[in-house]
């Protein structure tokens, strides 16, 4: 099936990267990996400066929130520097193993993953059609944006490092969960005014049935990402497409 942006009234693209604009292989198997394998040294190097006490102790607070009634959730101690630093890895590996979407966890491993690509440690994997489709929305006059759990951060660097170069031109905006979560309705009314569009110009694309879910009650346009990799999706959607080429502007 292909769409035709212009001919459905649609002046802005929303994206979701994980099984979207990128194998979730990659996601899970190289960038997840990667940031866990550094996090104590991340934490350690980064809790020396006042924005990194601060993001800790923020991450107390939240471990805070989560008790008496978490699951194993780990102890935490902060008598000194050491045990500070300890509780708070474990804490976010606790977050990590729940795939919780902690902001203040984002914020830190979008801090590793830009280490490890500025050491070209690390290349941002996209289907092979995203390139292509986002330079022909852009020249098109389609704002394309991008919506996300991870960081702002960590988006802007997978988009700019990627395999076909840095896309990040092609871009008009980058939005995480300080919009709101992405099962919520009024996280896509706030992403649409934004932009500038009403809900019913802007198109939101998604492998995950309740963000479309979410984004429809908001009067957006939604259309269902079937890639290699993803999860089958129980979602109402007369839109499904297997690659952007399906999707075109005029």
């Amino acid at each position: 099936m292909t769409i035709s942006l212009s001919e459905r009234g649609i002046r802005a693209i929303v994206l979701d990267i994980e099984g979207t604009t990128t194998p979730i292989a990659f996601v899970h198997d190289v960038l997840f990996p990667y940031a866990r394998q550094r996090l104590r040294a991340a934490i350690k190097n980064h809790a020396v400066s006042t924005v990194g006490y601060n993001w800790m102790r923020k991450l107390e607070a939240d471990w805070r929130a989560e008790a008496p009634d978490a699951d194993a959730l780990p102890p935490w101690q902060d008598e000194t520097f050491e045990s500070l630093t300890t509780s708070a890895a474990r804490y976010c590996e606790w977050l990590m193993d729940r795939d919780r979407k902690s902001p203040v966890l984002k914020t830190l491993q979008g801090l590793i993953w830009k280490d490890g690509y500025e050491a070209g440690e690390l290349k941002a994997n996209v289907f092979p059609d995203v390139p292509a489709a986002l330079e022909r929305w852009r020249n098109a006059g389609i704002t394309v944006a991008i919506y996300s759990s991870g960081s702002v951060l960590a988006q802007r660097l997978l988009f700019g490092a990627s395999d076909f170069g840095n896309l990040t031109r092609f871009i008009d905006r980058f939005f995480d969960t300080d919009m709101g979560a992405k099962a919520a309705p009024e996280s896509y009314t706030r992403i649409a005014g934004e932009l500038g569009r009403a809900p019913g110009e802007v198109l939101f694309v998604s492998d995950v049935a309740a963000e479309l879910e979410a984004a429809r009650s908001a009067g957006l346009r939604v259309a269902l990402s079937v890639r290699p990799g993803n999860a089958e999706q129980k979602v109402d959607c007369d839109v499904v497409v297997t690659s952007f080429d399906q999707i075109q502007a005029t």
